[in-house]
């Protein structure tokens, strides 16, 4: 029986077939299956390529590129090799846009002339393809911030006061402090604490908690996550870790298949994982969360998605991972208290509320930029970011975050944003006239207010919260030693009349988030300091400040202007006749 040679150019060895049958079936069959190895490997591997697949299928300029990529790539793989070489003989169109001349690299790097002629037409296709992608993108997030702000709006109801903070659960120990002091209490030898998060305890008060991860390349590829440690964060007087050991099947840390993010991966691909795991425990045992985000899709007036929830994946320590709706999670028993809502959700939401007013009327040139609101700014030394977390009366865990008026040099509030932590419910409390004081400008009050001295050198002030005491809006500053190894005070400063005071006791800080004590009550001596803070005088061009051997601040002498000051010896002229009667 005779054969012939069918590869001609083709993009692969040497195809020979019966001269009594066609090569296209075999051609493509061998294509179908190379294909289907390709996918099954993709599939098992599935995490790997979550990313790239999860853009294609939600993302409108991620559709053109890598949807119309891949679409290309399929039809240029099953396209015969001989037909292209025949039609390029009928018609000069693609003579004219690729050289039809082999080189010896031709053969050497793709095995042919025809695989050469289509890596060119998929190059010459996907160079269309992202310029297309980048003039979809424009209008496609434009129109994503814009029906995110709308959504966000019609869902939010506006409060006339601000809701009542938890004066049990106050946030005294910032992450930072925490992670220095937590770290050195505790010795693995093969394990570390993974990234901190914030968690409710089960006796109802907040902690940072951290998963304890396998330590180095050999543990973290054979070893297990060891269990969940958290770490009190409402108290100044001590400090209280609890640590829940038990092996994870799936956990932080663990590379590849083992790890958890992989694999809730595999049973919920469709969502995405943005948050970091909320680890805590539930009846002595340990427990990971991670909050899931979708997307779905808008066809008009241009398509575009917006983000939403979509619930979230429970893993418990034997591996076994619920994939719960938002519905099923609020449900949930062992979820009760947590935050379940995704914080990055949450942030995209609120800086979306810049396009609440229009397109057009945000931009920088042509926009009016009437009742544009932006995310206020923090600065470097604050160590947080928003949405701040707090706890309100009833336990209730919500996502605060302050908006500033648009503008470079404002930085006072506009509104405040709370988002339920639970349900993703937004209410929010707007300034109407009266513009607040902002963190930035609260952490600028705490220094010149609070009476410990060596800022930047020996202590700093770090992560503004606000907290909610009668209505009004406070500030709840921590000053904390440039190694954040503890915290020597807590300041508060009202966001309305930019008053602050000082309190370093946990008993003060409670009382005063309650409301038992008004910040006229508070004399010398009570608010954690013996020196009344600086009063506000615009006459008063700077202080002396006298120290004693601590650093602490014993006494402040005003200089106004036109006075000036002298350091002189005790037995100087000017000394005797100032103090002779």
């Amino acid at each position: 029986m005779a054969e012939i040679d069918s590869s001609g150019d083709d993009d692969g060895p040497d195809v020979r077939v019966p001269s009594s049958g066609s090569p296209l079936p075999y051609f493509l069959g061998k294509r179908i299956v190379i294909l289907a190895i390709v996918v099954g490997i993709a599939f098992l591997v599935r995490p790997l390529v979550h990313g790239v697949v999860y853009a294609a299928l939600f993302s409108p300029s991620g559709l053109v590129l890598i949807g119309g990529g891949t679409i290309t790539a399929l039809i240029l793989w099953f396209y015969p090799p001989w037909r292209l070489e025949r039609e390029e003989q009928e018609s000069n169109l693609v003579s004219m846009l690729f050289e039809d001349d082999q080189t010896p690299v031709d053969g050497v790097v793709v095995g042919g002339g025809t695989a050469m002629r289509k890596l060119r037409i998929f190059g010459a296709i996907v160079g269309v393809l992202f310029v297309l992608s980048i003039l979809v993108s424009v209008p496609a997030a434009a129109l994503e911030q814009r029906t995110l702000a709308q959504q966000t709006m019609t869902d939010a109801t506006e409060v006339e006061e601000f809701p009542q903070a938890n004066a049990n659960n106050p946030r005294v120990i910032p992450r930072e402090v925490s992670d220095v002091t937590t770290r050195g209490s505790v010795s693995y030898r093969t394990h570390r604490l993974g990234t901190s998060d914030i968690a409710r305890q089960e006796d109802g008060s907040l902690a940072w908690s951290y998963p304890i991860e396998p330590d180095g390349a050999r543990n973290m590829l054979l070893d297990n996550q060891r269990g969940v440690l958290v770490a009190n964060m409402t108290s100044m007087d001590e400090q209280q870790i609890d640590v829940y050991e038990e092996d994870f099947t799936y956990g932080e840390g663990m590379w590849l298949h083992r790890s958890a993010r992989w694999n809730v991966k595999l049973g919920g691909f469709f969502s995405q994982y943005n948050d970091d795991a909320v680890e805590f425990s539930h009846d002595g045992n340990p427990y990971l969360y991670y909050p899931k985000t979708g997307h779905e899709w808008h066809l008009l007036p241009f398509p575009h998605t917006t983000p939403k929830w979509n619930g979230g994946a429970l893993v418990h320590p034997d591996g076994t991972i619920e994939h719960l709706t938002p519905e099923e999670a609020q449900a949930n028993e062992i979820l009760d208290g947590q935050r379940l809502y995704p914080m990055t959700l949450t942030r995209a939401e609120t800086r979306s509320l810049g396009y609440r007013e229009g397109i057009i009327n945000q931009m920088p040139v042509i926009g009016a930029h009437e009742g544009e609101v932006e995310v206020a700014n923090l600065p470097e030394s604050a160590d947080n970011e928003q949405p701040f977390v707090i706890d309100l009366e009833g336990e209730q865990m919500s996502y605060v975050t302050a908006m500033e008026p648009y503008g470079e040099d404002t930085r006072g509030l506009d509104e405040v944003w709370f988002a339920d932590a639970d349900t993703g419910e937004y209410t929010y409390f707007g300034t109407g006239d009266e513009t607040l004081t902002g963190p930035e400008r609260a952490m600028g009050i705490a220094k010149s207010k609070d009476s410990q001295t060596g800022w930047g050198d020996n202590f700093v002030v770090t992560e503004p919260v606000p907290v909610t005491v009668d209505g009004d809006l406070w500030w709840h500053i921590k000053v904390v030693p440039t190694d954040f190894t503890d915290v020597t005070r807590n300041v508060f400063v009202n966001a309305d009349t930019g008053n602050a005071i000082e309190l370093s006791d946990d008993t003060a800080i409670r009382e005063f988030i309650r409301g038992d004590i008004d910040e006229s009550e508070l004399d010398t001596g009570e608010n954690g300091t013996d020196v009344e803070p600086a009063p506000d005088n615009e006459n008063i061009l700077y202080y002396v400040l006298i120290t004693d051997e601590n650093g602490e601040v014993v006494d402040r002498i005003p200089v106004e202007r036109g006075q000036d000051t002298q350091i002189v010896a005790p037995d100087d002229e000017r000394v005797a006749n100032e103090t002779s009667p």
